[in-house]
């Protein structure tokens, strides 16, 4: 099922930790958000597309021109379920996902600098 054959609680563990510290959410974890996840879980979805649908959506608010009136905090899990699922069609080289992650790390740490 899982790449690494890991364990429903385990996945639920870790796709709500990574959901948790998403740059843009409100870091809140709901029931519904672990439900989700469950589900998820059973339906097959690899945790790393999880993950990197995470990534994407973040860098897709993130990454926005210059002047674009800020967007309010995501509060849910699902707001990602639509991204999971274009992440399942995407045949996309995990270096993408790097290169994402690599993108948000500075542009955090821009918005940290004086």
């Amino acid at each position: 099922m899982q790449e690494n054959q890991i364990s429903r609680h385990e996945y639920v563990r870790r796709l709500v930790d990574a959901y948790r510290t998403t740059p843009g959410t409100h870091g809140n974890v709901r029931r519904a958000d672990r439900l989700l996840a469950e589900q998820l879980y059973d339906q097959g979805i690899p945790l790393t597309a999880a993950e990197n649908a995470l990534l994407l959506a973040t860098a897709r608010r993130l990454l926005r021109p210059e002047g674009a009136p800020p967007l309010n905090p995501v509060r849910s899990l699902h707001y990602f379920r639509a991204v999971i699922d274009e992440v399942m069609g995407l045949d996309v080289s995990q270096d993408y996902y790097h290169y994402l992650r690599g993108k948000i790390a500075r542009f955090k740490k821009a918005q940290i600098a004086p």
